[in-house]
């Protein structure tokens, strides 16, 4: 197996990691307790560091897979350690998408493990290691709803279900934007592989940008609210109306004066 190579110290997970989910983990129990004198602060750090681990998990399952496909280079890299420090871009990959969730709630992909695709061969690993990052979003949007689409709420405080709720249409706007097919996301590097060799010549001028022609259309209002309507309609299928997730972003964004019903209710 290709991890036989592998030093220890290649895939020991990293204490920033851990420090990480151990945020997450004491700001959700300060959420679900109300322990926190506002709630709001307690549900910022608890969505803030689950979508920091999300993305740490994302860039995991890239570099995971890259390795059984065949770049025994991605261990040396510290990929494998989880530690968002040792991504190729830590700012594309960790700030960037955390300023846009502060800003307008929306899971902002991000490029961060260099994968050496000249030792890999065959199409079929490249388009699985292009789309195991955004599987795992998917993977992480079915674990946050799984409490609403299985009916088994009772007992989960009103302010960790708004948390859950706004964590989980984070995790499905970063799968439906990172499966689009345009250069530089995810998507299109699951259909780079299928492609003539002129076409890829044509489009790796434009990968660089692909990622910032997105976020133009989404400013423009009519294609915003075709977006989020198509996300809040998948969100409603898993059990999560529009009003849990606007609530969980209202009380996110603790800085700014939360809606007064969702006051009431966390």
């Amino acid at each position: 197996m290709a991890t036989a190579t592998l030093r220890r110290s290649d895939r020991r997970i990293s204490p920033v990691f851990l420090g990480i989910a151990a945020i997450t983990a004491v700001a959700g129990w300060a959420a679900w307790t109300g322990f926190a004198e506002q709630p709001g602060f307690a549900v910022f750090l608890f969505v803030t560091a689950a979508w920091i681990v999300s993305l740490c998990l994302h860039e995991y399952a890239h570099a995971r897979t890259a390795l059984h496909s065949g770049d025994l280079s991605i261990g040396a890299k510290g990929y494998l350690t989880l530690n968002p420090l040792k991504y190729t871009h830590a700012l594309l990959s960790i700030v960037l998408p955390v300023l846009f969730v502060m800003m307008g709630g929306i899971g902002l992909p991000g490029g961060a493990v260099f994968i050496e695709r000249g030792r890999i061969q065959g199409r079929w690993k490249h388009s699985l290691i292009s789309a195991a990052g955004p599987l795992t979003n998917v993977l992480f949007a079915v674990v946050c709803t799984a409490p609403f689409w299985l009916d088994a709420l009772d007992g989960v405080p009103v302010t960790f279900r708004y948390a859950l709720a706004f964590l989980a249409l984070l995790q499905v706007t970063a799968a439906i934007l990172n499966f689009l097919p345009i250069p530089g996301l995810d998507g299109y590097g699951v259909i780079e592989p299928w492609l003539s060799q002129r076409i890829r010549r044509q489009v790796e001028p434009f990968a660089p940008f692909g990622l910032l022609a997105v976020f133009a259309i989404l400013w423009i209002p009519e294609v915003n609210v075709l977006f989020f309507d198509a996300i809040h309609a998948i969100l409603d299928s898993l059990g999560i109306n529009e009003f849990q997730s606007y609530c969980g972003q209202s009380l996110y964004r603790f800085w700014t004066e939360t809606n007064a019903v969702c006051s009431v209710g966390a």
